[in-house]
């Protein structure tokens, strides 16, 4: 389950489009940030994605990804070009192939690699579509098969939504404010197609005769999409940000990536308990739909005259975590980027940036009414003075070797924080109307339990 969004620029308040996205993946599946830089390759190089070996481009563009730690593509990231890509499992009526071929996430890492432009991505994910196909398990415990949507953009501002069925695919032009979610968006503004997309919607019970292609009509799975809650996510995504067009910001982004719901929104005293409804920021729970409804990983993309700047969290639960400021892409061309620190697996480690602030963020948990609130205002506070640091380097044209400067002391200055905040948060004691329910307890003790977590 993951929601992502773009606003083009007619509709940002600094006239530069802005991308963002939330991975939810199950809540022991760490994510690592990381950067590749470009490369050549001779020819008959391979290249090994998560499953399969395909032939290598001859040249690849560096990337920076926020990727699971056992896959080789991404949930989203960025090129030195200036592409962001952020993907989503959809659920169509004719069901995903189950033989490995290529993952979503390799899809996206692979646009990444090879694209100059939005167009260029749509071009790249068709192309292997059609020689590779897409398929394999993309659970990280069990098995969960799907097709994939993408929301790709760019440095000049376009921006377009790409659906896919298997082999096939239908684009959409972005017009203004625009999200995804799990479930098929595209209805009869199709504006460029696979070949064989009218015949596999025939297949499925789509008749010309009674007008143009729906495409979410004819191909998607309902009650799939139901059950993931993406209609519900997709129109509160939707909901939040058209209103705001004109004046959109990274911290308009940054809030919906942070959202609840509505009934979050009118009860004060809502805690994350339960059914997933419509929260975009979701936090694992007991039930078959709900565990591997984690928020695992957060970004957020501002371009200023084509120069993105990129704000990751790097960990869970944007509610409980910081976006950080990161330099890469044009403009940015040799700048030094944070150190990332080591690469994440499924259990704790306490040298690695995501488990470190697993032990924040289950903290929380524990009691997230009385808890969250203690340090809230303070990350919000951070935040801000990160983001005004980042908007007066901007004007006064620093160096690149000051915004690397400025990068790695955000990132410092975030950890530093977060362990002050954990101490906080550990010395409120929870209320017995404010814990959990017992399923809810023993789900997340349950998976500390399977990651060897300290106790909270």
């Amino acid at each position: 389950m993951c929601d992502t969004m773009v606003a083009r620029p007619a509709t940002t308040a600094n006239g530069g489009l802005i991308f963002a996205k939330n991975s939810d993946r199950e809540a022991n599946e760490a994510q690592l940030v990381c950067a590749y830089p470009a490369a050549d390759y001779e020819p008959g190089t391979q290249v090994s994605c998560t499953y399969i070996d395909i032939p290598q481009a001859h040249h690849t563009h560096g990337v920076l990804l926020s990727r699971p730690y056992w896959m080789w593509g991404a949930e989203m990231g960025a090129n030195d070009q200036g592409v962001v890509i952020g993907n989503e499992a959809i659920f169509a009526k004719k069901a995903p192939k189950k033989e490995p071929a290529l993952l979503g996430m390799d899809l996206l890492r692979l646009a990444l690699e090879r694209a100059a432009s939005a167009e260029q991505a749509v071009e790249v994910i068709a192309s292997l579509l059609a020689d590779h196909g897409q398929g394999g398990n993309c659970a990280h415990t069990g098995e969960f098969h799907y097709h994939n949507s993408f929301l790709i953009a760019d440095a000049q501002g376009n921006a377009i939504v790409m659906e896919t069925m298997g082999r096939e695919w239908a684009v959409e032009q972005v017009a203004s404010v625009r999200s995804i979610s799990n479930t098929y968006t595209i209805g009869t503004k199709i504006d460029g197609e696979s070949a064989g997309l009218r015949d596999a919607a025939k297949a499925l019970g789509w008749k010309q005769k009674r007008g143009p292609l729906n495409l979410t009509d004819a191909i998607a799975n309902r009650v799939a999409g139901k059950v993931s809650s993406g209609p519900e996510r997709w129109c509160r995504t939707t909901d939040l940000l058209v209103p705001k067009s004109g004046t959109i910001t990274a911290a308009d982004m940054m809030a919906v990536l942070r959202d609840h719901g509505a009934a979050a929104a009118a009860n004060p005293n809502w805690r994350p308990d339960g059914v997933l409804g419509t929260s975009v920021c979701a936090h694992a729970s007991w039930g078959p739909f709900r565990a591997a409804g984690q928020t695992t990983g957060s970004w957020v993309t501002e371009f200023h005259d084509g120069r993105p700047v990129h704000w990751i969290t790097g960990t869970s639960a944007p509610d409980t975590g910081v976006f950080k400021p990161v330099f890469f892409g044009p403009g940015w061309e040799g700048v030094e980027l944070p150190d990332f620190g080591p690469a994440p697996t499924d259990q704790f480690d306490e040298k690695t940036l995501w488990w470190r602030h697993e032990k924040l963020h289950r903290a929380v948990l524990q009691d997230y009414v009385s808890r969250i609130c203690v340090f809230a205002d303070e990350r919000m506070a951070l935040e801000t003075q990160f983001q005004e640091e980042v908007a007066r380097f901007i004007v006064e044209a620093g160096s690149r070797d000051d915004a690397g400067r400025l990068s790695r002391q955000c990132w410092q200055t975030a950890a530093d924080a977060e362990e002050s905040w954990l101490e906080t948060v550990r010395n409120v004691i929870p209320q017995r109307r404010g814990r959990p329910s017992a399923l809810y307890r023993r789900h997340w003790n349950g998976l500390n339990r399977v990651a060897n977590f300290p106790a909270p």
